[in-house]
């Protein structure tokens, strides 16, 4: 075969195999977790109803309102509810498309295998809804040199695996309604206790900021 029909063959090829287009990138997944950009008044959520609407009012004014939002705490006492059968059964995915968690059990490392892997909450992941860092431990030095907060203790009131406390102690800022006596469980947004790493000092603003928290807290879609 000469050229010129080797030449004829190829066009006729290209002509049957029809246009090539360059490949689309990915469409980002929506956002369907993030931590709480603006506290509200110390351990006073005006109860878990008030962190819901915390949370979905963050979530519409950056485009995101429709899903159903949900703020990872737990409550104690008569009719305690666990933080984990609040949020939906995942997956859960950052501002910036990144997933944190494919499921409930991965996300509260339910079993050996998960606990030893563990999440994707961490300083890098756990942003805000604007997708922005929160400051934190592992970055100390910026904190200092810039005057800002350390804010890594999140507000959760709940135990390691997701649940509401039994003991007598308050663990909820008195089920989410104080901004002055009792004390709250937190979590650490850049370390692996994620959802319960110590208890506050006290339920106002001063007393969650001495111990490294801003007042912050999860949400997630629930839907």
């Amino acid at each position: 075969m000469n050229k010129l029909n080797l030449l004829a063959a190829a066009t006729a090829l290209a002509l049957l195999a029809g246009p090539t287009f360059a490949a689309e990138p990915a469409a980002q997944k929506p956002m369907t977790f993030f931590v709480t950009s603006a506290p509200m008044d110390g351990g006073n959520l005006v109860g878990l109803a008030g962190a819901d609407a915390h949370c979905q009012g963050l979530a519409t004014a950056v485009g995101a309102g429709n899903h159903k939002w949900r703020a990872y705490l737990s409550t104690q006492g008569a009719g305690a509810v666990n933080a984990r059968d609040r949020i939906g059964k995942g997956p859960w995915v950052n501002a910036k498309g990144v997933e944190v968690a494919a499921n409930l059990s991965q996300l509260h490392g339910d079993t050996l295998e998960e606990a030893r892997v563990g999440n994707r909450i961490y300083f890098t992941t756990a942003l805000t809804e604007h997708g922005k860092e929160v400051n934190g431990h592992d970055d100390a030095i910026d904190v200092v040199e810039k005057g800002q907060v350390n804010r890594h203790d999140i507000l959760t009131g709940s135990t390691r695996e997701g649940r509401a406390f039994t003991d007598a102690a308050d663990h909820t800022c008195k089920n989410w309604t104080s901004n002055n006596e009792g004390s709250a469980q937190l979590g650490h947004h850049n370390r692996v206790a994620w959802n319960s790493a110590h208890a506050s000092r006290n339920c106002s603003a001063d007393g969650l900021k001495s111990t490294g928290s801003g007042g912050l807290f999860y949400c997630f879609a629930a839907d």
